[in-house]
């Protein structure tokens, strides 16, 4: 235990935010660079090592948060970094970008607020990379076995190291112009800046694995010709499907989904555009969907100078506090959250739901009606007498995703079969019903966090390994594969 005192002396205390006047006219992170070194040890102090851990069960990756807890206290950065990445491949972009499942799991957060676990998690990997301590690991003989990883996001790139790792030979594929997938051109610049994917990606070059960007599978290459060419797939391309909004006006001019939007704002911060061709710039901006893609939409929108921002969401304001009986501890709580964008201004209404787009004579739309909902037998039903209309000359639609891509060919092209859901079916061991075909991330499980895509990433990967050579010393925090493949 770092110090036994320690919950008892200091209160929690999180990283300095920049000023909003000064943050929302660049596209950098929004913590003040360094403020957190000078308190993280007294927080990592706070952690009273629990009997029962319950912040290990909190994350899906399992995290060994007590123990790097007390390494930092003790200001050992190097052990500290080595139990931080004994279960996360990159936690710089969990202690950037997850809400954090293992804070609200944090036994402290009974009596008192929990231990700022993520603030210590980046504080230890950047001090790892600032010392040159993160370098790679090459395998010590290869295998002589190849896998195609479909998709880099978080999932496929936890899945490519592993594999890579553990002497395979690994090429992931990416439809994108550049590796990372919704790393890269769905999370905004100002919530983690790319440079921390960059240096991944170089380490991961370093390390054997190998990148194909600008090639669709199913499109550019068939997904029968990636199967015979390789000896297993790891299909991690994401539930990118959006959930459309169909009512009139749809098709107006200015109505786009949020995954139109935000790559293109991402787009200019690396270059290629000198302004976004969907921008916000002077317009009523209103995003539809509460959560945190809406609230990428808000602050993008901040930063390309809105006249306003409003977001709409169809469900009621949550509760500020857990209530005992429906969110109790050590559940993951559905609070109201405050955003670094909703800091920054815009308006929140909840309990309304868009009925129809109007435009102007040239089809752009400018205003957008609504009305207000409630709960009535456990349904959803409009007040009467509540519809109104609010100005809106670029609406974004960010209510979530449905499932995997279906119209590539990749689904088809392999003859996956899919869940209920409309995410590709896979057994308790990641493979899906083509035999050497796994799935991980978010095309198997639905829209999810971050940390779920990575513990994903690792569990396929070691189930892949098992697959191709009968037995894997991978670590991963899912572990149902040593059951399901020993049937």
């Amino acid at each position: 235990m770092a110090d036994p005192k320690g919950f008892l002396k200091h209160g929690r205390e999180v990283a300095a935010s920049r000023p909003v006047p000064e943050r929302v006219k660049d596209w950098k992170e929004i913590p003040v660079p360094g403020s957190l070194l000078p308190i993280i040890g007294r927080q990592a102090s706070r952690c009273m090592d629990c009997g029962i851990p319950f912040c290990h069960n909190g994350c899906p990756l399992g995290n060994l948060i007590p123990e790097w807890n007390d390494y930092v206290y003790r200001e050992d950065w190097a052990a500290a970094s080595e139990r931080l990445h004994a279960t996360n491949n990159f936690p710089e972009f969990t202690g950037r970008l997850c809400p954090a499942p293992c804070e609200s799991a944090c036994v402290l957060g009974i009596s008192q607020e929990p231990v700022t676990i993520k603030n210590v998690e980046v504080s230890i990997v950047d001090k790892a990379w600032e010392a040159g301590a993160i370098v790679p690991r090459i395998p010590d003989r290869l295998s002589g076995k190849s896998v195609a990883v479909i998709g880099s996001g978080p999932a496929g790139l936890a899945a490519a190291q592993q594999l890579t790792r553990a002497g395979h030979t690994v090429v992931v594929y990416e439809r994108a112009d550049r590796i990372g997938g919704l790393l890269r051109y769905g999370i905004p610049e100002f919530k983690m800046e790319k440079r921390h994917i960059n240096r991944r990606i170089e380490q991961m070059r370093a390390e054997g694995t190998r990148f194909r960007t600008g090639i669709e599978i199913g499109r550019d290459i068939k997904a029968t010709d990636l199967k015979k060419r390789y000896d297993a797939i790891v299909i991690a391309a994401g539930a990118t499907t959006p959930r459309d909004l169909p009512v009139p006006g749809r098709e107006l001019k200015g109505v786009h989904q949020a995954m139109e939007y935000l790559p293109l704002a991402n787009k200019v911060q690396e270059g290629d555009y000198v302004t976004s061709p969907i921008s916000a710039e002077g317009k009523h901006v209103v995003v539809i969907g509460g959560g945190d893609t809406g609230a990428d939409c808000v602050g993008t929108a901040h930063r390309q100078g809105a006249a306003s921002v409003t977001q709409l969401e169809i469900m009621p304001r949550p509760n500020d506090k857990r209530h005992p009986v429906d969110q109790p501890w050590p559940t993951f709580p559905m609070l109201y959250k405050v955003t670094s964008a909703h800091e920054e201004g815009g308006e929140r209404v909840y309990s309304v739901s868009t009925t129809r787009f109007e435009g102007d004579e040239e089809g752009r739309v400018q205003w957008l009606h609504l009305v207000e909902v409630e709960f009535v037998d456990g349904k959803l039903v409009q007040k009467p007498g509540t519809e109104r209309r609010i100005p809106a000359q670029l609406v974004t639609l960010a209510m979530g995703f449905t499932g995997t891509d279906q119209t590539n060919g990749l689904v088809e092209q392999l003859g996956l079969e899919l869940d209920e859901r409309g995410n590709i079916a896979r057994d308790a061991g990641f493979q899906t019903n083509v035999p050497g075909v796994f799935v991980a991330g978010d095309a198997g499980r639905g829209q999810s966090l971050i940390v779920w895509a990575i513990a994903e990433g690792r569990s396929a990967a070691r189930a892949v390994d098992r697959h191709l050579t009968g037995a894997s010393d991978l670590p991963a925090p899912i572990r149902p594969t040593d059951r399901a493949l020993a049937v």
